[in-house]
């Protein structure tokens, strides 16, 4: 298996898909915030100085789905059709999952897996007078499907 994104002289390019049809591509990335029991019920109480932790979360993961071109060199502008960035409060956690879809040339993978990171350090971001130690973890994608090389689904071979 190749690199498609080195050209033939080793140098990086942007992958040509004008040749591929636009087809629905759909990915979904999932993430967590590991952080102190106490800042997780005071997230789950809605006890947090800055705000409503989760709805700027939220916002923050749309937002960056949509700027994922611009912050991943080689990636493509795509017409994103819909977002979803949903949230669950644990004991000691905040586990994230970020959906993404489009009908265009090449998948939405890096876009769920963007907007999940950015969720996250959004959470980070809103929460660290509480608990500096936090740690973001586990991002990873875990569903594609659309274009060329089919569905794809964590843990399936």
């Amino acid at each position: 298996m190749g690199f498609t994104h080195l050209d033939p002289q080793g140098r990086a390019r942007m992958v040509d898909v004008s040749s591929k049809e636009p087809s629905h591509r759909r990915a979904v990335a999932r993430g967590r915030v590991r952080m102190a029991s106490e800042v997780a019920e005071a997230l789950r109480r809605g006890q947090i100085s800055k705000g409503d932790v989760l709805a700027v979360a939220r916002v923050a993961g749309i937002q960056a789905a949509k700027r994922t071109s611009e912050l991943v060199p080689l990636c493509h502008g795509l017409s994103i059709s819909s977002v979803a960035v949903d949230f669950e409060v644990l004991d000691d956690s905040v586990g994230i999952e970020a959906t993404v879809e489009t009908i265009d040339r090449t998948g939405v993978e890096m876009e769920a897996l963007t907007a999940c990171s950015v969720a996250a350090l959004t959470i980070y971001d809103m929460c660290k007078s509480m608990d500096r130690s936090m740690t973001i973890t586990d991002i990873a994608l875990w569903e594609k499907s659309g274009g060329r090389s089919g569905t794809y689904r964590r843990g399936e071979t």
